[in-house]
């Protein structure tokens, strides 16, 4: 079945061989593109799902709601991050996983899908911790009369407490469900279908306590400077909360979203539907 005849099919969406073959073009694009370019959309997208993950701390420190509640409310909000990476236009390392399709394509060379990994996954640490900066000049922690500010060291200190193996097990499913989403963004026509199809994945990894490496630049540094600046909240263990916890953490949580993103999705996807082709 040709392209023209799926899209008669299916006029409000791309089909699955569609989206592949869209995921290709759009990698080639990203591979190509100029160096400094790839920086300051990378910082951007860094700087954006921090944002999410400032008004997930936000909602999370709200003591009058349930687990379940504050859980997925909390995750919602957080999945505006990426929504704005798809509308406003960033690079980010982990849905730029999927830039494997084009590399087994041989569209472009392995030494370029490394090196616009490298780029993205430096320019999503320095728009982070520029968030960090802001949001400590701002005093975000003292919101809520403080709550937001022991929520943030709380969830800096469980995320640099994880096993290594557990975070890179988590950090797998969490790309798993990014890419999925970005892999359904594929086939969307509108802003509309963008935020739905980005919106659900990631409220379930983030719902789920998944590893995310990219938030967690944003998460741990706000929990480090704010647990620097004082805020011990009552019953919870800081001891794994430093340098050492923060690099397990990212290094366990990277290497999961590149098997989660990469390998299991754009690699089954691929052979689905170009290697079997």
């Amino acid at each position: 079945m040709t392209n023209k005849e799926i899209a008669a099919i299916r006029p409000d969406a791309l089909a699955a061989a569609q989206i592949e073959e869209k995921a290709e073009v759009v990698g080639e694009g990203k591979a190509k593109m100029p160096l400094l370019r790839t920086f300051l959309l990378a910082i951007l997208a860094g700087l954006f799902i921090g944002m999410g993950g400032m008004f997930m701390l936000l909602v999370k420190s709200d003591a009058t709601l349930g687990f379940a509640a504050s859980s997925v409310f909390g995750a919602f909000v957080f999945s505006f991050g990426l929504f704005f990476v798809f509308i406003a236009g960033a690079e980010l390392f982990t849905g730029n996983n999927l830039m494997t399709m084009g590399f087994l394509s041989g569209r472009y060379t392995l030494s370029a899908l490394l090196r616009s990994w490298l780029v993205v996954y430096a320019g999503n640490l320095l728009g982070s911790l520029l968030l960090v900066a802001l949001l400590k000049l701002a005093n975000f922690a003292g919101m809520g009369s403080g709550a937001v500010g022991n929520t943030m060291v709380s969830v800096a200190a469980a995320k640099c407490a994880l096993p290594w193996t557990v975070a890179f097990g988590r950090g797998i499913m969490c790309n798993i469900l990014v890419c999925l989403g970005v892999w359904m963004s594929f086939a969307a026509r509108t802003v509309v279908d963008k935020f739905f199809c980005s919106s659900l994945p990631v409220t379930m990894f983030v719902g789920c306590g998944f590893e995310h490496c990219v938030a967690n630049m944003f998460f741990i540094p706000m929990g480090l400077v704010t647990f620097a600046a004082g805020v011990a909240p009552e019953g919870v263990d800081t001891a794994a909360l430093n340098l050492g916890g923060f690099l397990s953490n990212l290094s366990a949580a990277t290497l999961g979203n590149i098997v989660g993103g990469a390998v299991i999705v754009a690699g089954m996807y691929w052979m689905a539907y170009k290697k079997g082709a």
